[in-house]
């Protein structure tokens, strides 16, 4: 390797070591503070490292209850409802929408896309409001409560999935070579089968991370949460418990830090395990020629 390349490899490593210093400490200083006493939180002279490792505030977190009568495995419980069922519907309303998107062809498809796009353009803050008086007229309506409890949160996490994961499992269905699916077919198997044998296992890195995009949202959504449950507390989820870390005397910090990290533990647990599966370019080479 010449000087003049060695420098630049040099360089470019340097920048991405950089960036994941960047990106990483906040997540450390998150983890390192909740290990902390309470008396080193507030030092005036931080350390990088905790000089003594307590578990006094996972133990406040965990033990204890900030509302009456919930608890935190309360609030994990609903926000495992929550995020996990929004994230297989949008999982599979998406895919159905994508293969219909990407194999047939109709009329105003590339007007669909467009909107789909335009739609993720749009802040939830701008239109919270609007959901929350749709709903409540749909409620009356309609006498189903969707309103302070889980039901409404499912649908609106789901309506927030689905453009993006449409538009990501539509490139990876669209590189499944259709010669695959139609020799499938001359062989005698149906649509179904072309459906799972075929093309599910060709299309699951995009699955997978079109679910990681839906589980993150939905795990760490607050304004939506708090704006249809309202009073019921017995359904916050875990966002909404660290609002009560922030009171009128002071603000518990070691208690936020080891909640926030509990809360980001799932979400790592869940990438770790489909890691595997998000390889992108397992069709290649399936169709020779």
């Amino acid at each position: 390797m010449s000087p003049r390349k060695a420098l630049r490899s040099v360089g470019l490593y340097g920048a991405g070591v950089v960036v994941l210093i960047f990106a990483v400490f906040p997540v450390y200083w998150m983890a390192a503070t909740a290990f902390r006493p309470q008396g080193e939180i507030f030092t005036r002279e931080p350390t990088l490292f905790p000089t003594r490792i307590t578990f006094d505030h996972f133990d406040r977190v965990l033990s204890g209850q900030l509302l009456p009568g919930v608890r935190f495995w309360d609030f994990l419980i609903n926000s495992l409802i929550v995020t996990v069922g929004s994230t297989a519907m949008a999982a599979v309303f998406a895919l159905m929408a994508a293969v219909a998107v990407a194999r047939f062809k109709f009329r105003l498809r590339s007007a669909f896309i467009m909107l789909l796009m335009l739609i993720q353009m749009v802040p939830m803050e701008a239109i919270i409001i609007s959901l929350f008086l749709n709903f409540r007229h749909l409620s009356d309506a309609t006498g189903l409560e969707l309103l302070g409890n889980l039901s409404g949160m499912l649908v609106v996490y789901l309506a927030v999935a689905l453009p993006i994961t449409i538009i990501m499992l539509r490139g990876f269905v669209a590189a499944v070579p259709p010669e695959l699916e139609e020799a499938a077919a001359i062989d005698g198997a149906s649509g179904w089968t072309i459906f799972w044998r075929i093309l599910m296992p060709l299309v699951a890195p995009g699955l997978i991370a079109a679910s990681i995009f839906a589980f993150i949202t939905a795990w760490n959504e607050f304004i939506v949460a708090l704006t249809f449950l309202g009073r019921s507390t017995e359904y916050y989820t875990l966002p909404l418990s660290l609002s009560y870390y922030f009171g009128r005397t002071g603000t518990e910090w070691g208690a936020i830090m080891a909640a926030s990290t509990l809360l980001t533990l799932p979400v790592m647990l869940f990438f770790l395990f489909v890691q595997k599966r998000m390889v992108s370019g397992l069709t290649m080479g399936a169709v020779k020629g």
